[in-house]
């Protein structure tokens, strides 16, 4: 911004933006929202963008006010014609026209868009680039078969980052690899609604489900199935014991089996366990990808 040929007051101005607003956006997204006392939305619009700021300040999200009224030659350089004008900067520029986002969800939805767009810096992303590894980490140790040292890894990054869902899922998976059903479902149980539905945590509880799959002789059973293969309880109840016994494999050739032959039993039970399995499996598991790949079949075809 030119400074030639402005008064000592005009470069204050000058100054400050450039401290307060330049400056700071080379490495953050400035909230810049043009005001003035004088108008009547101000109630309106402010508290909403102070809550905004604040929550998210430890993702590299500032605000700053311009006073129209005071800070003339600024509000000139933007051209500004109406109040509140609300821009977003980054790296000196604007990024976004927020003006005509005023409620608090729609504010979130632009900034969430934005923030997933540019590389801003914050308390946030500096501890999502620390945790990033160690989650990589200590999933490699789960895959190899060591649930107590993932458990414990898993339990030491929580302690950097406790609200983290991918944490807390794979916190709660590793319990269950070792056994500890109870302490998952205790640590899983005491998350909120909103929380159950990330795709990390859906993945612990389908998990953790499975897990409960009862163990029982079911030669029973298979008797019946020999006898009647369309019954479908009896071959459930093999599906649910050689899930039990470690057989994935026979689980589901089972529950595909119950599906080819009537994909609507008992409320599509059957689908519902072998999606509930590749969820806990997670869905991009090779082992997964090939039973998606047969059930579309089955479905499909």
């Amino acid at each position: 911004m030119a400074t030639l040929g402005v008064s000592e007051e005009e470069r204050a101005e000058i100054e400050r933006f450039q401290r307060e607003v330049i400056e700071p956006s080379m490495t953050s997204l400035v909230i810049l929202d043009f005001w003035s006392g004088r108008h009547g939305q101000r109630e309106q619009v402010e508290p909403t963008l102070d809550k905004i700021a604040a929550d998210y300040a430890d993702r590299g999200v500032k605000l700053v006010r311009i006073d129209v009224d005071q800070d003339r030659l600024i509000t000139t350089q933007f051209r500004i014609q109406q109040v509140p004008t609300v821009y977003a900067m980054f790296q000196g520029q604007p990024v976004a026209d927020l003006t005509n986002y005023r409620t608090e969800g729609q504010l979130k939805r632009i900034l969430d868009q934005l923030l997933a767009q540019l590389p801003v810096k914050g308390e946030a992303q500096d501890l999502a680039a620390q945790v990033e590894p160690l989650i990589a980490m200590a999933e490699q140790v789960l895959a190899d078969g060591d649930a107590p040292r993932a458990e414990n890894v898993f339990t030491q990054i929580r302690e950097m980052d406790p609200e983290n869902p991918v944490v807390i899922g794979g916190l709660a998976r590793a319990m269950v690899e070792g056994g500890k059903t109870d302490k998952a479902r205790a640590l899983l149980d005491s998350l909120t609604d909103e929380q159950k539905k990330h795709p990390a945590i859906s993945r612990a509880l389908a998990m953790l489900e499975v897990a409960a799959a009862p163990a029982a002789d079911v030669s029973a059973e298979e008797a019946r199935i020999a006898a009647n293969p369309d019954d479908h309880e009896a071959r459930f109840a093999i599906a649910q014991a050689r899930l039990a016994a470690g057989d994935r494999d026979a689980a589901a050739d089972a529950l595909l089996a119950i599906i080819a032959r009537d994909r609507e039993w008992n409320d599509g039970a059957a689908r519902s366990r072998l999606l509930q399995i590749l969820v806990a499996t997670g869905l991009e598991d090779p082992w997964a990808r090939a039973q998606r790949r047969r059930l579309s079949a089955v479905l499909f075809t």
